[in-house]
């Protein structure tokens, strides 16, 4: 088994734990988010690069919770931090980084989009039943998917 596809295989198995174990909207948010990445990186030519897989999994990723969630970004949900890392990777796949410089990236743009949900008003997700109350309080989805974010860049380094 290739890297790749052993990356895939993880990547799809922690997806299918998450949707089965895990409670709430959360479980079946990051399941999805997870099986979508599994596809895109076993879809990936091989051999392909780590930041090429990197951004095929966050852009797979950030479709499927959008997809799943009806959600998109402004609504104080993961996405506001999903989205952002997203587009930090792909700026920094296109202007030649390697895994380590565009899960970086994905890392701080993540961290920026979590704390911009701060003055947001919740409209979707659990925190929505908040209402105004979700005001000045940062979204509790975008800050465990900048976490897993950081943690990556971590591992990665």
């Amino acid at each position: 088994m290739t890297d790749q596809a052993a990356t895939a295989e993880l990547l799809r198995v922690v997806g299918r734990t998450l949707i089965s174990t895990v409670g709430g909207a959360s479980g079946p948010l990051y399941g999805t988010a997870f099986l979508r990445a599994s596809g895109a990186v076993a879809g990936l030519a091989e051999p392909a690069s780590g930041a090429a897989a990197i951004v095929a999994a966050l852009e797979a990723a950030v479709t499927g919770v959008g997809t799943l969630g009806k959600s998109t970004t402004g609504e104080k949900t993961m996405l506001d931090a999903l989205v952002p890392a997203a587009s930090a990777a792909r700026a920094a796949l296109d202007g030649g980084a390697d895994a380590g410089a565009a899960i970086q990236a994905a890392r701080d743009a993540a961290r920026a989009g979590a704390e911009a949900t701060i003055p947001l008003l919740a409209t979707k997700g659990r925190a929505s039943y908040l209402g105004e109350r979700s005001i000045g309080h940062q979204d509790p989805g975008a800050t465990s998917s900048a976490l897993l974010l950081a943690t990556l860049a971590d591992v990665v380094g």
